[in-house]
């Protein structure tokens, strides 16, 4: 009874065996290419199951989806012999699987030759160009043209060419360096012509002011010399008709000022004599010196 159960268990055994090694499966993400002793058979590009010949088939698998290839950065030498660095990557898939196993056999193959490839067109395309034109409205144009290369020459391989940009352009060190040291010149230079603008200014308008101050004192003091001059003239006439009006008062209002001046001190001493005419008013409101 042991014997037949166990021959049929490993039957069973065999014959599951036969059945995994007879066929394979393939997901919507996948392509393989069927191989018989491994040389290529067939393509199966078609998500499913699949049948193939045990022990003298196998599977190789190669992702279907839009894949990324991103070479190192490399540096380039522009048309005005500036030179930047560049980082350019692409995005592509595999088309003919065929194809891309007889000439890359691997992805990892892929990023070597095709990276090489996409940096020898961003060289060829970026070196036609100026500086300039990278931070122009013309990058545009320049990108269409690295990828019509990159799309190309990657038939070669079996693969297709989505999209390529560039990711980053920078200048290198050194460079970077001595433009920064150029532009800082520039910009000194651009300071010290607008220093020397404005001292310029500032000068014309100071000696402007002091112009328009001497011109303003000058009319002020003619003006004020006018003004004294009215003033005195119409003082002078005022006096003259005070005068003429009743000279004995004027004569006594002379006094008075003459007393303020001579006698405002507190230690003024005068010798005089009594009858002096300096003192005709203390004794007589008239004027009238007492006679001797």
């Amino acid at each position: 009874m042991k014997t037949p159960l166990a021959l049929g268990g490993l039957a069973i055994i065999v014959l599951g065996l036969l059945a995994f090694g007879t066929f394979f499966t393939v997901d919507q993400r996948s392509q393989a290419i069927v191989m018989y002793f491994g040389r290529p058979e067939r393509v199966i590009q078609e998500p499913g199951l699949h049948p193939k010949w045990p022990l003298i088939e196998n599977v190789v698998y190669f992702d279907k989806r839009i894949l990324n290839l991103d070479p190192p950065s490399e540096e380039v030498v522009l048309a005005d012999q500036k030179r930047i660095n560049v980082d350019a990557y692409a995005r592509y898939r595999i088309a003919d699987p065929l194809k891309f196993y007889q000439s890359m056999i691997n992805e990892a193959n892929l990023r070597d030759r095709f990276g090489r490839t996409l940096n020898s067109s961003v060289r060829n395309v970026l070196g036609q160009n100026d500086l300039a034109d990278l931070l122009s409205p013309k990058r545009t144009a320049i990108i269409a043209s690295i990828q019509e290369q990159a799309k190309a020459t990657a038939t070669a391989f079996g693969i297709e060419v989505i999209d390529v940009r560039i990711g980053r352009t920078e200048l290198p060190a050194d460079t970077s360096a001595s433009v920064y040291q150029r532009m800082r010149s520039e910009r000194e230079q651009d300071a010290n012509k607008l220093r020397a603008e404005g001292d310029e200014l500032k000068q014309r308008i100071t000696a402007d002011a002091d112009r328009q101050r001497v011109v303003i004192l000058a009319e002020a003091q003619k003006q004020a010399q006018i003004d004294i001059g009215i003033g005195e003239a119409e003082r002078n006439r005022i006096t003259a008709e005070a005068y003429g009006k009743d000279p004995q008062f004027f004569a006594f209002l002379r006094s008075m000022a003459a007393y303020r001046r001579s006698l405002g001190g507190p230690d003024t001493t005068m010798v005089l004599s009594p009858n002096s005419d300096f003192f005709r008013f203390f004794g007589d409101l008239h004027g009238v010196r007492p006679k001797e």
